[in-house]
């Protein structure tokens, strides 16, 4: 069993931490804004004061928390990771940040004689729970080797891409996909009511053929049940497509769709939605559309 530490108790990295805390090993964090989770003192957390005494205290220290400055601040500010790093340690982060700045964090670990993961994952708040996340992994061979068993812990489909950088390129790739097949399974369904039928069952036969998919599964029911509830936030969504339109600027590649798809989340937010679950995104297109797939805070008797 090993000494881990874990920083970014959210929704998602608090049953991540559960799942370790279930496995035996003993975990270590530092809370800022918010106290840790009571299920997690009573599975025996150890809060400590800093990162850098979480790092003192671990063999591996895992982040995750929401974007590129505040994995930058947790490990390289005053009282960070790298300050209680000694030979030999592992740092896996595993928040969704620019691929870029990992390669730099990774050097700088190195520099300290530590191995460095960039390992996000994909699967929102259900796979955090359900210990059934896609976990991508950038890094060396060993490495991965060593942080195998505890990604076991947390996911499913667990993949060592490639070097450093590598696990985040993966994790933008993947936002692109979301993003788009929400805004696919959004727009039929904005069709389909609009047009007369049941949305509900228009998901339900579609559940049966080609167009099926987790994101119609799963986010076409939230469109229909009107339940926005995060899940996964439109504000880190944005942050994940500004990571792929930069990244595409740069490498001199079109990404249309996504930039639509950037559009209808701006959309949500101008309309308070910075925090709905990114399946809101349909609510861009029932502005466009005036009409709603469902009512609000009717959930279909259909759907159940």
């Amino acid at each position: 069993m090993a000494k881990i530490g874990f920083i970014g108790l959210g929704i998602m990295g608090a049953p991540m931490a559960g799942h370790l805390l279930d496995g035996g090993h003993e975990l270590f964090s530092t809370v800022n804004r918010t106290p840790a989770p009571d299920d997690l003192l009573g599975k025996g957390l150890t809060v400590l004061d800093s990162a850098r005494a979480v790092a003192e205290a671990a063999e591996i220290v895992i982040t995750m928390v929401p974007d590129t400055p505040q994995v930058a601040a947790v490990l390289f500010g005053e009282s960070g990771v790298a300050a209680g790093l000694s030979a030999g340690k592992l740092v896996i982060d595993m928040s969704s940040i620019s691929p870029i700045e990992t390669k730099d964090f990774a050097e700088k670990i190195a520099a300290l004689g530590c191995d460095y993961l960039d390992a996000p994952v994909s699967g929102g708040e259900v796979g955090a729970k359900a210990a059934s996340l896609t976990i991508m992994v950038g890094g060396s061979e060993a490495a991965f080797a060593k942080a195998t068993p505890i990604f076991e812990l947390m996911g499913k489909n667990i993949t060592l891409v490639g070097p450093s950088g590598a696990g985040q390129i993966t994790k933008v790739a993947n936002q692109i996909v979301v993003a788009l097949t929400i805004e696919a399974v959004g727009e039929a369904l904005v069709f389909a009511s609009k047009a007369g039928a049941d949305p509900a069952k228009v998901r339900q036969a579609l559940m049966g053929g080609l167009a099926t998919s987790r994101i119609l599964e799963i986010h076409g029911e939230r469109m229909i049940k009107r339940t926005f509830d995060p899940g996964f936030r439109i504000e880190l969504h944005q942050k994940d497509l500004n990571l792929a339109l930069q990244g595409a600027k740069a490498l001199g590649v079109a990404l249309p769709n996504t930039a639509t798809a950037q559009e209808l989340f701006n959309t949500c937010k101008a309309n308070g939605g910075a925090a709905w679950d990114h399946s809101a995104m349909v609510k861009a297109l029932e502005l466009m559309a005036a009409h709603p797939v469902a009512e609000e805070g009717a959930a279909s008797a259909a759907a159940e």
